[in-house]
């Protein structure tokens, strides 16, 4: 009765985001699937190319459905909130390739100026954002921009210069986005009164006083990420992970800019908000915590751990941190996933993680960048897989999470958290031949 609750309140909350359930326009392509699933596949052959593959999310199967191009090795995605528009990058040659979901049809390419590993599109009109840490324009003396894409005109609006931008993070209208370069800084910028077709006034630091474009905000310790709360950010402090000091957590008040206290944790480079609830990981210094320190952690071959925080907001306090008895260990790496399925089962990815044993020749302990931490009862499951986990996808009616984990497209069973097993899945995956790099949903199911 309790799981039937949650997704009718799940289901209520997608209306919402939608503005109006009547208003939402059913697919209109030609797969003629409610259950729509897109995933990036990219091919190292230099003859062949990367595809955006239709899956069907309700048996786990390739939509009968040809896959639209996405360059040659597609990997990073951005959806919009009603799941409109998705786009994804491809580093090759440096493209972002965007698709129209309601049609089923590409809506073509933007070229942006240098790689990227940050893209929003945080609004459903066909306007994404790009941080690029190497974008220049010739005639400007500048190194770094947050680039405005207009994905149906297929061009860029504008460069918003800034040194070294490397993550993006918009709020849910796309007035405003919060900027990380590596400083102990956020910068706040308002794309709607950049000039285009490059804006420098972030970098010369000439600001209309009236229509300020940028405005940079100290006081943080090696800022990385943020989530986003109405007019509340969660910034996390990668702290001595990214060569700082300490990580935490700080709220930045996006009316005011005024920042809160920094809340220590153990480790903070990505999060996910339940409610009142903030999950944070991340290693906390460049290696992690040894996982022998840690009392609760299971007994590995990996020398290194990262760690879980579970943070009240409520109250602003961390139970977890710096206390080996409570301490959650998980994975070493770059944490730049984590997600949760509607029966609780958070996922928490990485990258660059320490990879043990072999999943292809399993003898003894397997494990790579995969966590997943049972919110109900306080457990950890460490999949026996390897590889990077480059993106997650859970679903509001189905016990299920895709995980693109080392390249491949996992489908795990969460109220076992094991891999998925059946005729339509023999394997545990959806086969795709090519590397995994991203995986969303693209309707509401």
């Amino acid at each position: 009765m309790k799981r039937r609750m949650l997704q009718l309140v799940v289901t209520v909350w997608a209306c919402l985001v939608l503005s109006a359930c009547s208003k939402y326009k059913a697919p209109s392509g030609p797969s003629s699937l409610s259950n729509r699933v897109l995933a990036s596949q990219g091919v190292s052959s230099t003859t062949s190319f990367g595809s955006l593959w239709f899956i069907n999310g309700q048996n786990d199967t390739l939509a009968q459905i040809s896959p639209l191009s996405a360059g040659t090795s597609p990997a990073l995605m951005a959806i919009s909130p009603t799941r409109n528009i998705v786009s994804v990058f491809d580093p090759i040659t440096s493209s972002v390739y965007s698709v129209d979901t309601t049609k089923e049809s590409s809506l073509g390419r933007v070229q942006i100026s240098g790689k990227t590993t940050s893209l929003v599109v945080p609004t459903a009109s066909p306007i994404g954002y790009a941080a690029v840490p190497t974008a220049s324009v010739n005639g400007f003396a500048y190194l770094g921009a947050v680039q405005v894409l207009n994905l149906s005109a297929q061009g860029l609006s504008t460069s918003i210069a800034l040194t070294n931008a490397q993550t993006v993070i918009a709020n849910s209208t796309g007035t405003q986005l919060l900027v990380f370069n590596g400083t102990n800084s956020v910068t706040v910028l308002a794309p709607a009164n950049a000039l285009p077709i490059v804006d420098t006034s972030c970098y010369t630091g000439n600001l209309d006083p009236q229509n300020p474009v940028c405005t940079e905000i100290p006081g943080f310790d090696q800022p990385v990420f943020a989530i986003i709360n109405g007019t509340v950010a969660y910034i996390f402090n990668c702290g001595a992970e990214c060569g700082g000091v300490q990580a935490s957590i700080q709220t930045l008040d996006l009316t005011t800019f005024a920042v809160g206290p920094p809340l220590p944790v153990n480790g903070a480079t990505y999060g996910f908000l339940n409610g009142q609830t903030l999950y944070v990981a991340g290693n906390g210094t460049p290696t992690g915590q040894l996982c022998s320190s840690i009392t609760g952690a299971a007994k590995t071959a990996a020398t290194y751990c990262g760690t879980l925080d579970i943070v009240d907001l409520s109250t602003m306090t961390d139970p977890y941190f710096q206390n080996v008895g409570t301490e959650i260990a998980i994975p070493d790496g770059y944490h730049s996933q984590m997600d949760m399925s509607v029966n609780g089962q958070l996922f928490i990815g990485s990258t660059v993680c320490t990879n043990i044993g072999n999943v292809n020749n399993p003898s003894g302990e397997v494990r790579g960048c995969l966590a997943i931490y049972d919110t109900t009862k306080g457990t950890v499951t460490f999949p026996p897989d390897n590889g990077d986990v480059n993106s997650l996808q859970s679903f509001t009616s189905r016990d299920i999470e895709y995980v693109a984990e080392g390249g491949a497209l996992r489908v795990y069973d969460t109220t076992r958290n094991i891999l998925l097993i059946n005729d339509f899945v023999p394997q545990g995956s959806i086969e795709l031949v090519g590397y995994v790099g991203g995986v969303k949903a693209i309707d509401f199911f």
